[in-house]
C-alpha cells in the first residue's frame, strides 16, 4: 500500500529488531496490560497512572 525508496531498509531494520527482541537483548516498555478498551479499563488505567505507581508502558488494546 506505501511503497517508498527504503523499503528494503526498512525490512532489514524490522528483521535485526525481531532478532535483538528474540535474543532478549531488547526489552519491552509494556508493564502493565489492563485488556480491552472500555470505560472500566480505561479508569482503573487512568487510576492506576493517578497512583504515581507506574514504570513502563500502560497498554489498553483493540482501537
Amino acid at each position: 500500500m506505501f511503497k517508498t525508496e527504503d523499503m528494503k531498509a526498512q525490512h532489514e531494520l524490522v528483521n535485526e529488531v525481531s532478532a535483538l527482541v528474540d535474543k532478549g537483548i531488547l526489552k519491552s516498555t509494556v508493564s502493565e496490560n489492563f485488556g480491552p478498551i472500555n470505560a472500566e479499563n480505561l479508569r482503573n488505567a487512568h487510576a492506576f497512572l493517578e497512583s504515581r505507581k507506574t514504570k513502563g508502558k500502560i497498554v489498553l488494546e483493540g482501537f
